[in-house]
């Protein structure tokens, strides 16, 4: 049996290496920067954005291993499919910066330089002019209420006469029993009229549900809590 040590790293130079690394490192540190100064709800993690920056090198490295040959790519599919993460996503756009990454560092890997480079300018640009001009915002705000109420009668009658009154809309979303069955919490999304408060609604419900927990929560669609 032949025992010989072959090294295969022939087939790229320390040139190539240097490069891939380097370029991958520029463009996803710069997508990491413009994650960041977009990113405008409160779960910011720092560790993700770096993940951003180690993900596009890794695929890099991977881009040169497999170079053209379709055994290593199998192997490495292979490989890689046994690893499993359990962090959610919370924002869908941070899936959008990820598939960024693995592009650019796909295109850096296969030493497709100046297509790595355009592609990581542009989209970057694209998502600054999103973010600056506020494309394809909502301009109805609407909010959600949870109203608790005892259980021992229907409050759903009294709970809309009141909505009426303050929302030009309302949408009953849910409806459950909490604290043992003694309260019903419900909840609605409604859009409040012109002229009316949170705090008004909330003092109105406090006055049909005897005194129980009233919760307004302003600008949920924007936030992720």
């Amino acid at each position: 049996m032949d025992f010989t040590f072959q090294d295969l790293s022939g087939t790229f130079s320390v040139t190539d290496i240097a490069v891939a690394m380097a370029l991958s490192f520029v463009l996803s540190a710069m997508i990491g920067w413009v994650y960041r100064a977009t990113h405008r709800n409160v779960s910011y993690s720092q560790s993700y954005v770096q993940t951003l920056v180690i993900l596009g090198m890794l695929i890099s490295l991977i881009m040169l291993v497999v170079g053209s040959n379709i055994a290593r790519a199998f192997a490495l599919v292979g490989a890689l499919s046994v690893v499993r993460f359990r962090n959610a996503i919370k924002e869908t756009r941070d899936v959008g910066f990820i598939f960024l990454v693995m592009a650019v560092g796909m295109a850096v890997g296969t030493r497709f330089y100046v297509l790595a480079i355009v592609a990581a300018v542009a989209i970057c640009l694209i998502v600054v002019i999103m973010n600056r001009f506020n494309w394809f915002a909502l301009n109805t705000q609407r909010q959600v209420v949870k109203v608790q109420v005892p259980s021992d009668e229907d409050y759903t009658h009294a709970i809309q006469d009141i909505l009426i009154q303050h929302t030009d809309e309302f949408e009953l979303v849910s409806m459950e029993s909490i604290r043992a069955g003694a309260l019903m919490e419900l909840m609605y999304t409604v859009k409040i009229k012109k002229g009316h408060e949170p705090a008004d609604l909330i003092s109105a419900l406090r006055e049909r549900n005897h005194g129980q927990s009233v919760t307004v929560l302003t600008g949920y669609d924007q936030t992720d809590l």
